[in-house]
Protein backbone atom coordinates (compact mmCIF):
# COMPACT_ATOMS: atom_id res chain seq x y z
CA UNK A 1 0.00 0.00 0.00
CA UNK A 2 1.57 3.39 -1.03
CA UNK A 3 -1.34 5.61 0.31
CA UNK A 4 -1.04 4.78 4.11
CA UNK A 5 -0.47 8.15 6.09
CA UNK A 6 1.58 6.69 9.65
CA UNK A 7 0.82 8.64 12.78
CA UNK A 8 3.41 11.37 13.84
CA UNK A 9 4.46 8.60 16.86
CA UNK A 10 5.12 5.60 14.43
CA UNK A 11 7.60 7.93 12.52
CA UNK A 12 9.24 9.82 15.69
CA UNK A 13 9.97 6.22 16.94
CA UNK A 14 11.35 4.96 13.29
CA UNK A 15 13.65 7.96 13.25
CA UNK A 16 14.45 7.38 16.88
CA UNK A 17 15.81 3.72 15.34
CA UNK A 18 17.04 4.87 12.32
CA UNK A 19 19.44 7.35 14.67
CA UNK A 20 20.02 5.34 17.62
CA UNK A 21 20.31 1.48 16.21
CA UNK A 22 23.76 -0.06 16.46
CA UNK A 23 23.58 -2.89 13.41
CA UNK A 24 25.77 -1.12 11.14
CA UNK A 25 28.28 0.09 14.03
CA UNK A 26 31.16 -1.71 13.38
CA UNK A 27 33.56 -3.61 15.62
CA UNK A 28 35.73 -1.90 17.44
CA UNK A 29 38.52 -3.39 16.06
CA UNK A 30 37.89 -2.48 12.58
CA UNK A 31 37.56 1.44 13.62
CA UNK A 32 40.97 1.11 14.91
CA UNK A 33 42.61 0.76 11.38
CA UNK A 34 43.24 3.55 9.50
CA UNK A 35 42.57 0.70 6.46
CA UNK A 36 39.08 -0.23 8.03
CA UNK A 37 40.03 -3.71 7.64
CA UNK A 38 36.90 -6.14 8.77
CA UNK A 39 39.01 -7.78 11.24
CA UNK A 40 36.23 -9.51 13.20
CA UNK A 41 35.05 -11.16 9.91
CA UNK A 42 38.48 -12.47 8.89
CA UNK A 43 39.81 -13.79 12.68
CA UNK A 44 36.39 -15.85 13.22
CA UNK A 45 36.89 -17.15 9.12
CA UNK A 46 40.18 -18.30 10.61
CA UNK A 47 38.50 -19.96 13.25
CA UNK A 48 35.82 -21.44 11.01
CA UNK A 49 39.33 -23.44 9.13
CA UNK A 50 38.18 -21.01 5.98
CA UNK A 51 41.87 -19.56 5.22
CA UNK A 52 40.50 -18.77 1.79
CA UNK A 53 37.89 -16.86 2.70
CA UNK A 54 40.11 -14.97 5.45
CA UNK A 55 43.07 -14.17 3.02
CA UNK A 56 40.01 -12.59 0.62
CA UNK A 57 38.48 -10.81 3.46
CA UNK A 58 42.37 -8.78 3.92
CA UNK A 59 43.00 -8.48 0.80
CA UNK A 60 40.26 -6.10 0.13
CA UNK A 61 41.77 -3.60 2.00
CA UNK A 62 45.36 -4.14 2.33
CA UNK A 63 48.34 -5.89 -0.04
CA UNK A 64 50.35 -6.48 2.38
CA UNK A 65 48.92 -8.90 4.87
CA UNK A 66 52.07 -11.13 5.45
CA UNK A 67 54.38 -8.26 5.96
CA UNK A 68 51.88 -6.51 8.41
CA UNK A 69 51.24 -9.69 9.96
CA UNK A 70 54.97 -8.96 11.28
CA UNK A 71 55.27 -5.71 11.77
CA UNK A 72 51.93 -4.23 11.96
CA UNK A 73 51.64 -1.96 14.83
CA UNK A 74 48.18 -3.11 15.24
CA UNK A 75 46.03 -0.74 16.72
CA UNK A 76 43.47 -2.54 16.33
CA UNK A 77 44.42 -4.53 19.42
CA UNK A 78 44.43 -1.21 21.80
CA UNK A 79 40.57 -1.27 21.18
CA UNK A 80 40.03 -4.91 21.22
CA UNK A 81 37.11 -6.19 23.66
CA UNK A 82 39.20 -8.33 25.21
CA UNK A 83 42.01 -6.00 25.90
CA UNK A 84 39.65 -3.27 27.48
CA UNK A 85 38.01 -5.89 29.88
CA UNK A 86 40.74 -8.55 30.22
CA UNK A 87 43.67 -6.88 29.33
CA UNK A 88 44.35 -9.97 26.78
CA UNK A 89 43.65 -8.62 22.93
CA UNK A 90 43.16 -11.43 20.06
CA UNK A 91 46.52 -11.81 18.54
CA UNK A 92 45.06 -9.94 15.31
CA UNK A 93 48.65 -9.13 13.24
CA UNK A 94 49.52 -13.00 13.96
CA UNK A 95 46.26 -14.40 12.52
CA UNK A 96 46.31 -12.35 9.59
CA UNK A 97 50.16 -13.52 9.11
CA UNK A 98 48.73 -17.23 9.31
CA UNK A 99 46.15 -16.55 7.32
CA UNK A 100 48.78 -15.15 4.77
CA UNK A 101 50.75 -18.02 4.73
CA UNK A 102 48.29 -20.66 4.67
CA UNK A 103 46.12 -19.04 1.86
CA UNK A 104 47.45 -16.56 -0.18
CA UNK A 105 48.41 -17.24 -3.70
CA UNK A 106 48.71 -14.64 -6.60
CA UNK A 107 45.51 -16.66 -8.45
CA UNK A 108 43.35 -14.40 -5.84
CA UNK A 109 45.03 -10.99 -6.23
CA UNK A 110 42.93 -8.39 -8.33
CA UNK A 111 44.88 -7.33 -11.32
CA UNK A 112 41.54 -5.36 -13.15
CA UNK A 113 41.89 -1.63 -13.42
CA UNK A 114 39.82 0.61 -15.47
CA UNK A 115 40.59 1.93 -18.99
CA UNK A 116 43.57 4.19 -19.57
CA UNK A 117 42.92 7.68 -19.27
CA UNK A 118 45.93 8.69 -20.54
CA UNK A 119 46.75 11.12 -17.24
CA UNK A 120 50.31 9.93 -15.63
CA UNK A 121 51.11 10.20 -12.33
CA UNK A 122 54.62 10.17 -10.26
CA UNK A 123 55.02 9.07 -7.01
CA UNK A 124 58.47 9.64 -4.94
CA UNK A 125 58.98 6.87 -2.04
CA UNK A 126 58.25 2.97 -2.93
CA UNK A 127 57.32 2.75 1.07
CA UNK A 128 53.70 1.40 1.85
CA UNK A 129 52.24 4.91 1.55
CA UNK A 130 53.35 5.09 -1.98
CA UNK A 131 52.75 1.89 -3.13
CA UNK A 132 49.13 1.81 -1.67
CA UNK A 133 48.18 5.07 -3.76
CA UNK A 134 49.87 3.83 -6.74
CA UNK A 135 47.47 0.77 -6.32
CA UNK A 136 44.76 2.98 -6.30
CA UNK A 137 46.14 5.22 -8.72
CA UNK A 138 46.67 1.84 -11.05
CA UNK A 139 43.14 0.53 -10.77
CA UNK A 140 41.31 3.83 -11.59
CA UNK A 141 43.02 3.45 -14.92
CA UNK A 142 45.89 6.13 -14.56
CA UNK A 143 50.04 5.90 -15.45
CA UNK A 144 51.85 5.37 -12.03
CA UNK A 145 55.70 5.99 -11.75
CA UNK A 146 57.15 4.91 -8.72
CA UNK A 147 60.99 7.21 -7.53
CA UNK A 148 63.27 5.75 -5.12
CA UNK A 149 66.36 6.69 -4.04
CA UNK A 150 67.36 3.36 -2.95
CA UNK A 151 67.70 0.36 -5.03
CA UNK A 152 65.03 -1.89 -3.51
CA UNK A 153 61.34 -1.62 -2.41
CA UNK A 154 59.84 -1.06 0.57
CA UNK A 155 60.83 2.22 1.61
CA UNK A 156 61.42 2.69 5.24
CA UNK A 157 59.86 -0.37 6.25
CA UNK A 158 62.87 -2.38 4.33
CA UNK A 159 65.78 -0.20 5.85
CA UNK A 160 64.34 0.14 9.19
CA UNK A 161 62.99 -3.14 9.89
CA UNK A 162 65.27 -5.39 10.72
CA UNK A 163 65.31 -8.48 8.50
CA UNK A 164 64.72 -11.09 11.55
CA UNK A 165 61.52 -9.42 12.06
CA UNK A 166 60.35 -8.92 8.02
CA UNK A 167 62.30 -11.36 5.86
CA UNK A 168 62.62 -9.55 2.38
CA UNK A 169 61.51 -12.10 0.34
CA UNK A 170 57.84 -11.40 1.02
CA UNK A 171 58.45 -7.65 0.80
CA UNK A 172 59.50 -8.89 -2.71
CA UNK A 173 56.75 -11.14 -3.23
CA UNK A 174 53.69 -8.99 -2.02
CA UNK A 175 55.21 -5.84 -3.91
CA UNK A 176 55.36 -7.98 -6.73
CA UNK A 177 51.26 -6.75 -6.93
CA UNK A 178 52.05 -3.20 -8.02
CA UNK A 179 54.40 -4.90 -10.91
CA UNK A 180 50.99 -6.87 -12.18
CA UNK A 181 49.24 -3.99 -12.07
CA UNK A 182 51.59 -2.51 -14.58
CA UNK A 183 52.81 -0.32 -12.28
CA UNK A 184 56.51 1.18 -13.23
CA UNK A 185 59.61 1.59 -10.98
CA UNK A 186 62.48 4.08 -11.40
CA UNK A 187 64.83 2.75 -8.49
CA UNK A 188 68.23 4.29 -7.58
CA UNK A 189 66.78 7.47 -9.08
CA UNK A 190 66.91 10.18 -6.40
CA UNK A 191 64.38 13.23 -6.69
CA UNK A 192 66.52 16.25 -6.79
CA UNK A 193 70.27 14.20 -8.02
CA UNK A 194 68.98 12.03 -10.52
CA UNK A 195 66.30 14.46 -11.66
CA UNK A 196 64.49 17.42 -10.37
CA UNK A 197 61.22 17.71 -8.84
CA UNK A 198 60.17 20.72 -10.82
CA UNK A 199 60.80 18.23 -14.31
CA UNK A 200 58.63 15.96 -12.23
CA UNK A 201 55.77 18.77 -12.28
CA UNK A 202 56.36 19.62 -15.28
CA UNK A 203 56.60 15.94 -16.84
CA UNK A 204 53.45 14.55 -15.06
CA UNK A 205 49.85 15.50 -14.57
CA UNK A 206 50.21 15.00 -10.62
CA UNK A 207 52.81 14.18 -7.90
CA UNK A 208 52.60 12.47 -5.01
CA UNK A 209 55.51 13.06 -2.22
CA UNK A 210 55.97 9.81 -0.08
CA UNK A 211 59.38 9.58 0.29
CA UNK A 212 59.34 8.94 4.07
CA UNK A 213 61.91 10.60 6.78
CA UNK A 214 65.09 8.94 6.53
CA UNK A 215 67.04 11.50 8.18
CA UNK A 216 67.84 10.80 11.56
CA UNK A 217 68.33 13.03 14.24
CA UNK A 218 71.03 13.13 17.18
CA UNK A 219 70.49 14.75 20.26
CA UNK A 220 72.92 17.73 20.62
CA UNK A 221 74.67 17.12 23.38
CA UNK A 222 78.28 17.31 24.98
CA UNK A 223 80.29 15.11 22.86
CA UNK A 224 77.48 13.94 20.12
CA UNK A 225 80.23 14.72 17.45
CA UNK A 226 82.35 11.97 18.41
CA UNK A 227 83.31 9.39 16.21
CA UNK A 228 80.74 6.46 17.26
CA UNK A 229 77.94 8.46 17.40
CA UNK A 230 74.89 7.47 14.57
CA UNK A 231 71.80 8.21 14.08
CA UNK A 232 69.18 5.13 14.17
CA UNK A 233 68.61 5.65 10.39
CA UNK A 234 71.51 5.36 8.94
CA UNK A 235 72.62 2.20 11.36
CA UNK A 236 69.36 0.36 10.56
CA UNK A 237 69.62 1.01 6.91
CA UNK A 238 73.37 -0.42 6.42
CA UNK A 239 72.40 -3.23 8.34
CA UNK A 240 69.29 -3.97 6.61
CA UNK A 241 71.43 -4.13 2.83
CA UNK A 242 74.66 -5.38 4.02
CA UNK A 243 73.82 -7.41 7.51
CA UNK A 244 76.97 -5.48 8.77
CA UNK A 245 77.93 -2.12 10.55
CA UNK A 246 81.48 -1.81 10.28
CA UNK A 247 81.64 1.55 12.03
CA UNK A 248 80.31 0.09 15.13
CA UNK A 249 82.27 -1.06 17.75
CA UNK A 250 81.56 -3.97 20.62
CA UNK A 251 79.86 -2.17 22.99
CA UNK A 252 76.70 -0.31 22.38
CA UNK A 253 74.35 1.63 23.54
CA UNK A 254 70.66 2.83 22.18
CA UNK A 255 69.32 6.25 22.81
CA UNK A 256 65.40 5.68 22.62
CA UNK A 257 62.18 3.94 23.87
CA UNK A 258 60.31 2.78 20.83
CA UNK A 259 60.24 0.10 18.41
CA UNK A 260 63.27 1.65 16.30
CA UNK A 261 65.40 1.91 19.59
CA UNK A 262 64.72 -1.91 20.18
CA UNK A 263 65.47 -2.99 16.71
CA UNK A 264 68.82 -1.32 17.29
CA UNK A 265 69.33 -2.76 20.18
CA UNK A 266 68.40 -6.22 19.10
CA UNK A 267 70.59 -5.99 15.62
CA UNK A 268 73.24 -5.12 17.66
CA UNK A 269 73.89 -8.67 18.98
CA UNK A 270 73.17 -9.75 15.29
CA UNK A 271 76.12 -7.87 14.12
CA UNK A 272 78.76 -9.32 16.50
CA UNK A 273 77.88 -6.71 20.11
CA UNK A 274 79.18 -7.85 23.46
CA UNK A 275 77.59 -5.73 25.20
CA UNK A 276 74.39 -3.83 24.45
CA UNK A 277 72.28 -1.03 26.96
CA UNK A 278 69.32 0.94 26.15
CA UNK A 279 68.65 4.25 27.88
CA UNK A 280 65.20 6.23 27.41
CA UNK A 281 63.37 9.22 29.42
CA UNK A 282 60.67 6.96 29.87
CA UNK A 283 60.61 4.39 32.48
CA UNK A 284 59.69 0.50 31.62
CA UNK A 285 56.45 0.97 32.34
CA UNK A 286 55.70 3.88 29.66
CA UNK A 287 57.66 2.75 27.21
CA UNK A 288 56.26 3.71 23.52
CA UNK A 289 57.56 0.68 21.87
CA UNK A 290 54.92 -2.10 21.81
CA UNK A 291 55.00 -5.04 24.38
CA UNK A 292 56.06 -7.72 22.31
CA UNK A 293 59.61 -5.77 21.30
CA UNK A 294 60.03 -4.64 24.91
CA UNK A 295 59.88 -8.30 26.08
CA UNK A 296 62.12 -9.89 23.01
CA UNK A 297 64.83 -7.21 23.69
CA UNK A 298 64.75 -8.23 27.51
CA UNK A 299 65.23 -11.52 26.44
CA UNK A 300 67.94 -11.35 24.66
CA UNK A 301 70.06 -9.43 27.13
CA UNK A 302 69.14 -6.13 26.14
CA UNK A 303 70.58 -3.92 29.58
CA UNK A 304 67.64 -1.31 30.01
CA UNK A 305 68.27 2.10 32.09
CA UNK A 306 64.29 3.04 31.49
CA UNK A 307 63.62 6.34 32.93
CA UNK A 308 67.16 7.39 32.51
CA UNK A 309 68.27 10.68 30.24
CA UNK A 310 71.54 10.84 28.57
CA UNK A 311 73.86 13.97 29.69
CA UNK A 312 76.87 13.95 28.10
CA UNK A 313 79.00 11.53 25.99
CA UNK A 314 82.21 10.85 26.74
CA UNK A 315 85.40 10.90 24.34
CA UNK A 316 89.00 10.70 23.94
CA UNK A 317 90.95 11.28 20.64
CA UNK A 318 87.83 12.43 19.28
CA UNK A 319 86.04 8.45 19.58
CA UNK A 320 83.60 8.04 22.20
CA UNK A 321 84.81 5.89 25.02
CA UNK A 322 81.23 6.33 27.49
CA UNK A 323 78.02 7.77 27.96
CA UNK A 324 76.89 9.53 31.22
CA UNK A 325 73.19 9.24 32.27
CA UNK A 326 71.32 10.29 35.50
CA UNK A 327 67.58 9.35 36.86
CA UNK A 328 64.36 10.88 34.84
CA UNK A 329 62.53 13.12 37.53
CA UNK A 330 59.92 14.31 35.14
CA UNK A 331 60.13 14.75 31.76
CA UNK A 332 57.29 17.50 30.60
CA UNK A 333 57.11 21.12 32.96
CA UNK A 334 53.81 21.80 34.40
CA UNK A 335 52.97 23.77 31.31
CA UNK A 336 53.38 20.49 29.83
CA UNK A 337 56.04 21.22 27.61
CA UNK A 338 59.14 19.15 27.34
CA UNK A 339 61.57 19.52 29.75
CA UNK A 340 63.38 16.64 31.15
CA UNK A 341 64.49 17.67 34.90
CA UNK A 342 66.90 15.04 36.39
CA UNK A 343 67.61 14.05 40.28
CA UNK A 344 70.42 11.75 41.95
CA UNK A 345 74.08 11.22 40.97
CA UNK A 346 75.27 10.42 37.20
CA UNK A 347 75.72 6.80 36.17
CA UNK A 348 78.90 5.94 33.51
CA UNK A 349 78.41 3.37 31.23
CA UNK A 350 81.76 2.35 29.16
CA UNK A 351 80.86 2.43 25.83
CA UNK A 352 81.87 2.44 22.46
CA UNK A 353 78.91 3.29 20.18
CA UNK A 354 75.95 5.74 20.88
CA UNK A 355 72.49 4.98 18.65
CA UNK A 356 70.33 7.84 18.06
CA UNK A 357 66.82 6.47 18.12
CA UNK A 358 65.21 9.60 18.90
CA UNK A 359 63.16 10.75 15.97
CA UNK A 360 63.78 11.02 12.19
CA UNK A 361 63.31 13.87 9.84
CA UNK A 362 61.68 14.18 6.27
CA UNK A 363 64.20 15.76 3.57
CA UNK A 364 63.45 18.51 1.47
CA UNK A 365 62.96 17.18 -2.38
CA UNK A 366 61.14 20.50 -3.72
CA UNK A 367 64.09 22.82 -3.12
CA UNK A 368 62.18 25.32 -0.73
CA UNK A 369 59.23 25.03 -2.72
CA UNK A 370 56.72 23.55 -0.59
CA UNK A 371 56.82 24.64 2.64
CA UNK A 372 57.57 22.26 5.75
CA UNK A 373 56.59 21.73 9.55
CA UNK A 374 58.14 20.03 12.57
CA UNK A 375 60.12 16.87 11.33
CA UNK A 376 60.45 18.39 7.68
CA UNK A 377 56.84 17.18 7.17
CA UNK A 378 54.56 18.93 4.27
CA UNK A 379 51.94 21.47 4.98
CA UNK A 380 49.08 19.96 3.63
CA UNK A 381 45.16 20.17 3.95
CA UNK A 382 44.86 17.46 6.38
CA UNK A 383 41.51 16.09 4.66
CA UNK A 384 43.45 15.82 1.22
CA UNK A 385 46.61 15.53 1.40
CA UNK A 386 46.85 18.48 -1.49
CA UNK A 387 49.87 20.98 -1.03
CA UNK A 388 49.84 24.80 -2.36
CA UNK A 389 51.02 23.94 -5.45
CA UNK A 390 47.91 22.83 -7.76
CA UNK A 391 49.23 19.20 -8.58
CA UNK A 392 51.29 18.05 -6.10
CA UNK A 393 50.21 16.17 -2.70
CA UNK A 394 51.84 14.33 0.26
CA UNK A 395 51.47 11.05 2.02
CA UNK A 396 52.91 8.95 4.74
CA UNK A 397 55.72 9.91 6.72
CA UNK A 398 56.16 13.43 5.08
CA UNK A 399 52.60 14.34 5.93
CA UNK A 400 52.39 12.94 9.44
CA UNK A 401 52.43 8.80 9.01
CA UNK A 402 54.19 7.35 11.92
CA UNK A 403 53.67 3.63 11.52
CA UNK A 404 53.09 1.33 8.46
CA UNK A 405 49.31 1.31 8.02
CA UNK A 406 49.05 5.10 9.01
CA UNK A 407 51.03 5.23 5.91
CA UNK A 408 49.27 2.97 4.01
CA UNK A 409 45.90 4.76 5.08
CA UNK A 410 47.33 8.21 3.77
CA UNK A 411 48.58 6.64 0.25
CA UNK A 412 45.03 5.56 -0.16
CA UNK A 413 43.72 9.22 1.15
CA UNK A 414 46.18 11.10 -1.08
CA UNK A 415 45.30 8.45 -4.21
CA UNK A 416 41.48 9.73 -3.82
CA UNK A 417 42.33 13.29 -3.88
CA UNK A 418 44.79 12.94 -6.57
CA UNK A 419 42.19 10.52 -8.81
CA UNK A 420 39.35 13.71 -8.39
CA UNK A 421 41.98 16.41 -9.42
CA UNK A 422 42.63 14.44 -12.91
CA UNK A 423 39.11 14.09 -13.29
CA UNK A 424 38.84 17.51 -12.33
CA UNK A 425 36.16 17.13 -9.39
CA UNK A 426 35.90 18.98 -6.32
CA UNK A 427 38.36 17.32 -3.18
CA UNK A 428 35.91 17.09 -0.86
CA UNK A 429 32.43 17.27 -1.90
CA UNK A 430 30.27 14.02 -1.19
CA UNK A 431 33.29 12.97 0.50
CA UNK A 432 33.31 10.82 3.67
CA UNK A 433 36.57 11.47 5.54
CA UNK A 434 35.53 9.56 8.49
CA UNK A 435 36.16 6.57 7.15
CA UNK A 436 39.58 7.40 5.58
CA UNK A 437 41.38 6.91 9.28
CA UNK A 438 40.64 4.97 12.19
CA UNK A 439 37.57 6.90 13.84
CA UNK A 440 35.85 6.08 17.00
CA UNK A 441 32.33 3.51 16.96
CA UNK A 442 29.13 4.33 18.25
CA UNK A 443 28.69 0.32 19.51
CA UNK A 444 28.00 0.26 23.38
CA UNK A 445 27.00 -3.46 24.29
CA UNK A 446 27.49 -5.80 27.09
CA UNK A 447 29.67 -8.80 27.09
CA UNK A 448 28.08 -11.82 25.52
CA UNK A 449 26.37 -14.63 28.79
CA UNK A 450 29.10 -16.65 29.93
CA UNK A 451 32.16 -14.49 28.08
CA UNK A 452 35.32 -15.84 30.16
CA UNK A 453 38.53 -14.84 30.19
CA UNK A 454 41.08 -16.73 27.86
CA UNK A 455 44.46 -16.64 27.85
CA UNK A 456 45.88 -15.01 24.28
CA UNK A 457 48.21 -17.27 22.99
CA UNK A 458 52.04 -15.92 21.57
CA UNK A 459 53.24 -17.42 18.96
CA UNK A 460 56.43 -19.50 18.69
CA UNK A 461 60.07 -17.75 18.97
CA UNK A 462 63.05 -19.36 18.34
CA UNK A 463 65.28 -19.64 21.45
CA UNK A 464 66.38 -15.96 22.25
CA UNK A 465 70.25 -17.30 22.60
CA UNK A 466 69.94 -19.47 18.91
CA UNK A 467 68.15 -16.16 17.25
CA UNK A 468 70.40 -13.31 18.35
CA UNK A 469 73.57 -14.85 16.45
CA UNK A 470 71.86 -14.30 13.00
CA UNK A 471 69.11 -12.64 10.94
CA UNK A 472 66.81 -15.29 10.06
CA UNK A 473 63.33 -15.09 11.26
CA UNK A 474 62.91 -14.84 15.14
CA UNK A 475 59.38 -15.69 15.18
CA UNK A 476 57.95 -18.18 13.92
CA UNK A 477 54.18 -18.18 14.03
CA UNK A 478 51.11 -20.05 14.93
CA UNK A 479 50.40 -23.23 14.39
CA UNK A 480 47.39 -24.53 12.82
CA UNK A 481 45.97 -25.32 16.03
CA UNK A 482 46.73 -22.28 17.70
CA UNK A 483 45.35 -19.93 15.31
CA UNK A 484 42.20 -21.54 15.32
CA UNK A 485 42.10 -21.65 19.05
CA UNK A 486 43.14 -18.25 18.88
CA UNK A 487 40.58 -17.01 16.55
CA UNK A 488 38.22 -18.65 18.59
CA UNK A 489 38.30 -16.28 21.25
CA UNK A 490 37.09 -13.57 19.17
CA UNK A 491 33.36 -11.88 21.14
CA UNK A 492 32.56 -11.53 17.52
CA UNK A 493 31.55 -7.57 18.91
CA UNK A 494 28.05 -6.48 17.34
CA UNK A 495 24.75 -4.95 17.71
CA UNK A 496 22.28 -7.45 16.53
CA UNK A 497 20.97 -9.03 19.19
CA UNK A 498 17.16 -8.10 18.34
CA UNK A 499 17.99 -10.42 15.26
CA UNK A 500 18.98 -12.70 16.85
CA UNK A 501 15.87 -13.23 19.10
CA UNK A 502 13.63 -12.63 16.40
CA UNK A 503 13.78 -14.07 13.44
CA UNK A 504 10.60 -12.42 11.67
CA UNK A 505 12.91 -9.28 11.48
CA UNK A 506 15.74 -11.08 9.45
CA UNK A 507 13.42 -11.55 6.62
CA UNK A 508 13.64 -7.58 6.09
CA UNK A 509 16.79 -6.43 6.79
CA UNK A 510 20.19 -6.84 8.63
CA UNK A 511 18.56 -4.28 11.47
CA UNK A 512 16.41 -2.44 12.66
CA UNK A 513 17.80 0.67 11.43
CA UNK A 514 17.53 -1.19 7.70
CA UNK A 515 13.90 -2.19 8.44
CA UNK A 516 12.91 1.50 9.78
CA UNK A 517 14.85 3.69 6.59
CA UNK A 518 12.07 3.76 4.47
CA UNK A 519 9.61 4.46 6.77
CA UNK A 520 11.88 7.36 8.88
CA UNK A 521 12.94 8.73 5.36
CA UNK A 522 9.88 8.60 3.08
CA UNK A 523 6.82 7.22 5.27
CA UNK A 524 6.96 3.64 3.76
CA UNK A 525 6.75 0.59 5.12
CA UNK A 526 5.30 -3.19 3.50
CA UNK A 527 1.95 -4.19 5.32
CA UNK A 528 3.44 -7.68 5.72
CA UNK A 529 6.59 -6.14 8.62
CA UNK A 530 3.65 -4.65 10.70
CA UNK A 531 1.57 -8.01 10.65
CA UNK A 532 4.37 -10.24 11.22
CA UNK A 533 4.85 -8.93 14.64
CA UNK A 534 3.87 -11.17 17.38
CA UNK A 535 4.00 -8.60 19.93
CA UNK A 536 6.64 -9.96 22.16
CA UNK A 537 8.74 -7.40 22.78
CA UNK A 538 11.90 -9.46 22.76
CA UNK A 539 13.35 -7.10 20.55
CA UNK A 540 13.26 -4.37 22.91
CA UNK A 541 13.61 -6.45 25.90
CA UNK A 542 17.61 -7.04 24.58
CA UNK A 543 17.90 -3.95 22.61
CA UNK A 544 20.89 -1.92 24.74
CA UNK A 545 18.59 1.02 23.67
CA UNK A 546 15.40 -0.38 24.90
CA UNK A 547 14.01 0.76 20.77
CA UNK A 548 10.46 0.58 20.42
CA UNK A 549 9.90 -1.96 17.28
CA UNK A 550 6.52 -3.62 18.48
CA UNK A 551 5.55 -0.18 18.86
CA UNK A 552 5.98 0.64 15.45
CA UNK A 553 5.01 -2.85 14.58
CA UNK A 554 1.40 -2.60 16.63
CA UNK A 555 1.24 0.91 15.92
CA UNK A 556 0.89 1.12 12.44
CA UNK A 557 -1.25 -1.75 11.28
CA UNK A 558 -3.82 1.49 12.87
CA UNK A 559 -2.58 3.13 10.22
CA UNK A 560 -2.69 0.38 7.46
CA UNK A 561 -6.33 -0.09 8.69
CA UNK A 562 -7.51 3.11 8.41
CA UNK A 563 -5.70 3.67 4.81
CA UNK A 564 -7.59 0.18 3.66
CA UNK A 565 -11.18 1.25 5.03
CA UNK A 566 -11.39 -0.22 7.79
CA UNK A 567 -9.98 -3.64 6.66
CA UNK A 568 -6.94 -5.26 6.99
CA UNK A 569 -4.67 -4.90 3.75
CA UNK A 570 -3.48 -8.71 4.15
CA UNK A 571 -5.54 -10.84 1.98
CA UNK A 572 -5.70 -13.64 4.31
CA UNK A 573 -7.26 -11.90 6.85
CA UNK A 574 -10.82 -12.08 5.07
CA UNK A 575 -11.27 -15.16 6.98
CA UNK A 576 -10.38 -13.62 10.08
CA UNK A 577 -12.85 -10.86 9.62
CA UNK A 578 -15.72 -13.21 8.36
CA UNK A 579 -14.92 -15.65 11.62
CA UNK A 580 -15.36 -12.35 13.76
CA UNK A 581 -18.33 -11.33 12.22
CA UNK A 582 -19.85 -14.95 12.79
CA UNK A 583 -18.66 -14.82 16.90
CA UNK A 584 -21.33 -11.80 17.04
CA UNK A 585 -24.28 -13.28 14.66
CA UNK A 586 -27.30 -13.97 17.13
CA UNK A 587 -27.82 -17.55 15.00
CA UNK A 588 -24.90 -18.85 16.10
CA UNK A 589 -24.10 -17.00 19.65
CA UNK A 590 -26.39 -17.98 22.86
CA UNK A 591 -25.58 -14.83 24.43
CA UNK A 592 -26.14 -11.21 23.98
CA UNK A 593 -24.35 -8.21 25.55
CA UNK A 594 -25.58 -8.29 29.05
CA UNK A 595 -25.62 -11.90 30.05
CA UNK A 596 -29.40 -12.38 28.69
CA UNK A 597 -30.12 -15.80 26.53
Amino acid sequence: MNNVAFSEGVIKNAEKIVNDCMGHEDAYCQSKCPMSTDVKKYVNLIGEQKYDDAIKVIREKLFLPNTLGRICAHPCEQDCRREVEFNQPIAIAALKRFAAEKADDESIWDVTTEMPTGKKVAIVGAGPAGAQAAIDLRKKGHAVTIFDKLNVVGGMMRVGIPEYRLPRDIIDYEYSYLNKLGVQFKLGMEVGKDISFKELKESFDAVLMAHGAHKGNIIPMTGHKAEGVYPATEYLKEISLTKKFPKAGKRVIVIGGGDVAMDCARSSWRIGAKEVYQCSLEDLENLPASKEEIHESLEEGVVFNAGWGPIEILEKNGKVTGIKIQKVKSIFDKEGRFNPQYEGEAKLIEVDTVIMATGQVVEDITEGTLPQTRGGRYEVDKDTLSTNMENVFVAGDAAGGFIVVEAMALGRKAAISIDRYLNKQDLKVDRNFKFEWSYETTLDIPLPEGTEDRQRLHTNMRPAKERIKDFNQSDLGFTEEQAVEEASRCLGCECKLCMKECVMMNDFGSCPKDIMEGLATEGKMEALLAYSCNACDNCTIVCPHELPMKSIFIGSRKDFVKANKGESPIKGHAAIKMHQLLGFCKIFTTKVRGGKK
